[in-house]
């Protein structure tokens, strides 16, 4: 069994962090999203994973993520040179893939850890031709959907459909037998010039192939748009954050809960309440740092209140004095204080005009 992680992608609902770096690597609870994918494979047994990636972030993908070492598997990098699909990366990916069953996941997706050794399971043991994975979702039209017999079988599926024929929408994980290879050279490019997945499916389904479906009970979360990714570092916050103090604490501060503080980091005079998660070699001072906030490396926080908030890495919020919530504060950003300056009114007013000032 192989696995197949689609990692590019242009990040476009992730802009302006993603125009200097990949989405896949913007970190929930202070960790590239891509590598839950990767420790989800090892859990699961995946050891040989390849990772498709794009000329404009694959360099940063693979100097970071490395050679699998870290993760106990090996990966193997596959270069798509255009944002043709999904299909069309499976494609591509066939010299790597063989003639293998694969599991395919696509990087920005999160799903609660440990779920999908049960899937590979069910996959191994019953042996479709393809079996999918569904969540309900509250707005279906924004999703693929599939329509599912009461036994499992998948009768088709619709690509984010006006008239929705279930409220199932398509995980982001796919078992795969060899067949998906014959599907995908028999569809056609869509309407945006792509080889979509889907119609892959939908052609194994109209040809008497065996694609079964299963719901994801657990979360599962799309980290391709801001609250998305807030969601998500606060649900990984929530579930597998253990406190873990390494860096100095001085004794006018205050830790209250799960917190993790990373190595080198000093924190004078702030109230610190988990879950939260602090990187190495950060400074802290006279912070209120609230639940939910993943802090990375190398971050300067000084007077300020921080929630459910994550600051990438090498970061300075300095003297704002005012409550920082929601936000995602990219990697070497700043944010200072404005001086004062004196109250004036000036005016270029055009003929005519009635202006009241109070």
């Amino acid at each position: 069994m192989k696995g197949l992680i689609l990692s590019g992608g242009k990040g476009t609902r992730l802009r302006p962090i993603t125009y200097t770096g990949a989405k896949q690597l913007v970190p929930v609870s202070n960790k590239p999203i891509l590598w839950y994918a990767i420790e989800e494979m090892a859990a699961a047994g995946v050891q040989d994973i390849g990772i498709v990636i794009s000329p404009e972030t694959g360099e940063e993908v693979r100097s970071k993520t490395g050679n699998g070492e870290r993760f106990g598997v090996q990966i193997q990098y596959i270069l798509q040179d255009k944002a043709a699909g999904l299909a069309h990366a499976v494609k591509i990916s066939r010299p790597f893939l063989g003639d293998d069953p694969f599991l395919m996941f696509l990087g920005d997706n999160l799903i609660q850890q440990g779920d999908l050794s049960h899937f590979l399971e069910v996959f191994k043991s019953q042996q479709p031709d393809a079996l999918i994975l569904l969540r309900e979702v509250d707005n279906p039209t924004a999703f693929g959907v599939a329509e599912v017999d009461p036994f499992g079988q998948v009768m088709r599926l619709v690509e984010k459909p006006k008239d929705p024929p279930s409220n199932l929408a398509l995980v982001g994980v796919y078992f795969f037998s060899a067949l998906i290879h014959e599907a995908i050279a028999q569809i056609q490019p869509s309407p945006r010039g792509e080889l979509e997945i889907t119609d892959a499916i939908q052609q194994l389904i109209n040809t008497q192939k065996q694609v079964q479906a299963r719901q994801l009970r657990g979360w599962w979360l799309d980290t391709g748009k801001k609250d998305d990714l807030l969601e998500a570092n606060r649900l990984v916050l929530d579930t597998l954050l253990e406190t873990c103090i390494e860096g100095n604490v001085d004794a006018a501060s205050q830790v209250i809960g799960r917190v993790k503080i990373g190595k080198t980091s000093k924190v004078n005079n702030c109230t610190i309440r988990g879950p939260v998660i602090i990187g190495d070699d950060c400074h802290l001072e006279n912070c209120f740092i609230g639940p939910y906030s993943s802090i990375s490396d190398n971050v300067k926080l000084i007077n300020i209140d921080l929630e459910h908030s994550v600051i990438l890495k090498g970061a300075s919020i300095v003297d704002i004095n005012q409550r920082i919530i929601d936000s995602v504060i990219g990697r070497r950003c700043r944010l200072t204080a404005a001086p004062p300056r004196p109250k004036a009114l000036r005016f270029l007013v055009g003929d005519d005009s009635h202006i009241e000032i109070t």
